[in-house]
């Protein structure tokens, strides 16, 4: 039986640096948006849906934490890199993409626990975008190992039996 490589994410990608600090970046956005509201819920209920605004995006107290839980996951995986930060953007990216996409189809309805706007799910969409791509080239793995996998991909030697993940 042939080995099928099931993962084809470039390694070593020269703009991963760039990516990673874009989604790094991403990351500090959504820690301050967590921490301004936070402070401007203070006192309304944890799934409030009132008018509350945070950075011109509305928001409520459970919203606001769970931001600033991401927030700083996102940071903490990107400062560290390597392919945790890889992952970490990917993952983080489809989740940022699947929750815009959710919260813009129960919008206006009483499913809307974290208090959406059209406005809150295209900066959900921008977000998950930009640590989507950052995961797409932020893998990483020896000089060989990144030789090796060009080459198969390319159409040249196989893939060695053990890969690098």
């Amino acid at each position: 039986m042939a080995h099928l490589p099931l993962n084809h994410f470039p390694i070593n990608h020269r703009f991963r640096r760039i990516h990673r600090t874009l989604a790094g970046l991403a990351g500090v956005y959504v820690l301050v948006f967590g921490i301004v509201g936070v402070t401007r819920s203070g006192g309304t209920g944890l799934l409030g849906r009132g008018h509350t605004y945070a950075l011109g995006l509305r928001t409520n107290m459970a919203f606001s934490i769970l931001s600033i839980v991401v927030g700083v996951l996102v940071i903490l995986a990107t400062l560290y890199g390597r392919n945790l930060a890889h992952f970490v953007h990917f993952f983080g990216g489809l989740v940022f993409l699947l929750a815009g996409l959710v919260m813009l189809a129960v919008l206006r309805t009483s499913a809307d626990f974290l208090n959406f706007t059209v406005a809150t799910c295209v900066v959900s969409f921008v977000i998950g975008l930009v640590m989507l791509t950052a995961g797409l080239y932020g893998r990483v793995a020896p000089r060989h190992v990144a030789e090796q996998e060009e080459e198969y991909r390319h159409g040249g030697v196989s893939m060695p039996l053990a890969r690098h993940q």
